[in-house]
């Protein structure tokens, strides 16, 4: 069996960023967008599940960092086949740049015990940078593997990986405990289970608790999995510098929208003439040719 954590990210849809998507800090205005699961993590998720597939008596914890509505992302996981996950919460984590997340995330895996692998997606889409997970394996002393695009064996401690590059593909090899990240390019997640999703559609954390969440305490202290794990500075190990905007050298200064939009429109037929003459013109204004 194997105890894999996999570093997922709720992040804003940028397909619908509006003039509001930041706030005065240079930080992102997450109330103000619609919450998803970031693609890749999905993708990585899965390369785990198949993990599972292989040796059943393998765990699967879903780590993530984030305000309370972070909890999704781990039901969405539980739905798919997770075993459990960790909401990693809290004011002192706000604000974090790739530096900073990257350094909370890493006191958290410690604060996890033993871990055989860690994989998480190549980037997030909120921020395009591919940063967090090399600087997890940095700061956590472990090899890692990037661009994964499949986990093709384990066996005697090793891991072999296919991974994909800007022109074509690699076959490369690594040990035990490792971190890899994995590409968009992969298989993408299985769709929720309807048992799954049945048996921990009520799973909470503290904070949705708090907040008025109709779960009843009998509920939870009869089915105690209904209860993620959400845990805050006080459950790991840190220096408070390290943390949030302090921790942060990475600032935004600012943000523009730039909406494309087309200056004339043309109907053609599809004449002989008219493709004739529409090739003509892409020709001559370089668009093709």
């Amino acid at each position: 069996m194997y105890t894999i954590v996999v570093l997922a990210k709720q992040v804003p849809d940028t397909r619908n960023v509006g003039k509001d998507a930041m706030k005065e800090d240079g930080t992102v205005n997450r109330a103000a967008l619609p919450a998803i699961f970031n693609p890749e993590d999905l993708n990585a998720l899965e390369q785990a599940l198949r993990i599972k597939d292989k040796f059943p008596e393998s765990v699967i914890t879903v780590l993530t960092m984030g305000p309370a509505r972070a909890a999704e992302i781990v039901r969405e996981s539980l739905y798919r086949g997770a075993d459990g996950g960790i909401v990693l919460s809290g004011r002192e984590f706000a604000g974090s740049d790739t530096l900073a997340t990257s350094y909370a995330l890493s006191c958290a895996i410690r604060k996890m015990g033993k871990i055989d692998m860690i994989i998480c997606g190549r980037q997030a889409i909120d921020g395009d940078t591919a940063q967090v997970g090399p600087q997890v394996a940095e700061k956590l002393g472990l090899p890692q593997i990037t661009y994964a695009e499949e986990i093709t064996d384990i066996a005697d401690r090793k891991i072999v990986v296919r991974r994909r590059l800007e022109h074509g593909t690699e076959v490369v090899r690594g040990n035990l405990p490792i971190l890899i990240t994995v590409n968009g390019s992969a298989a993408p997640c299985r769709p929720c289970n309807a048992k799954l999703t049945l048996k921990y559609k009520h799973a909470t954390i503290n904070s949705e608790r708090a907040a008025g969440n109709n779960q009843s305490a009998e509920m939870l202290k009869a089915r105690p999995y209904l209860n993620i794990e959400e845990w805050g500075v006080q459950h790991i190990d840190h220096d408070p510098q390290w943390l949030g905007l302090s921790g942060s050298p990475t600032k935004v200064k600012q943000i523009e929208n730039v909406i494309f939009t087309a200056k004339e429109s043309k109907t053609m037929t599809a004449a002989d003439g008219n493709i004739e003459e529409l090739v003509k013109e892409l020709i001559v204004n370089h668009t093709i040719g």
